[in-house]
């Protein structure tokens, strides 16, 4: 696997390459607290992330992932995001963040153990270690929630 990869780069960027890292090592999060299964896309402002719920999972109850176990997801798919530029672009550590704000968080059905979801976060504004984004979770074609999230970035000393 190829660990130097330049800005530049990251337009070309397979979904292939993205699926064989192991999203442990981009996340904060360790098992059993990891809601995201692989990295999928990747642009400087554009992320996806596709998740298989598991019936084992902590946010699953009677069989039906929560509106909470989601959230996560959301977030840790903007985490994924953040560590994958830190890990294999700047070659940093990955770094801890923080929910600080949602808004707008809309969920229009739960997604059952079972079934696949792919949460997509894009990028409105970074600043000063905070990042804006807007997030969607889809499975089997149906938006299953919308939000808009706002994380801060713990800095790396």
């Amino acid at each position: 696997m190829t660990f130097g990869i330049s800005v530049m780069d990251t337009i070309n960027l397979t979904e292939e390459y993205l699926r064989s890292i192991d999203v442990h090592t981009v996340l904060p999060q360790q098992e059993p607290f990891v809601m995201v299964g692989n990295l999928t896309h990747f642009e400087m402002t554009t992320s996806t992330t596709e998740t298989k719920i598991a019936d084992s999972n902590i946010f699953v109850d009677n069989g039906v992932f929560s509106a909470a176990g989601m959230m996560e997801n959301i977030a840790q798919t903007c985490a994924a995001r953040i560590g994958f530029y830190n890990k294999y672009i700047l070659k940093k550590e990955v770094q801890v963040g923080f929910i600080g704000a949602v808004r707008n968080y809309v969920i229009n059905e739960l997604p059952q153990a079972g079934s696949t979801i792919s949460t997509k976060v894009d990028i409105l504004e970074e600043v000063f270690g905070m990042t804006l984004a807007v997030a969607e979770v889809v499975c089997e074609g149906r938006v299953m929630a919308t939000a808009e999230i706002k994380l801060a970035v713990r800095s790396v000393e």
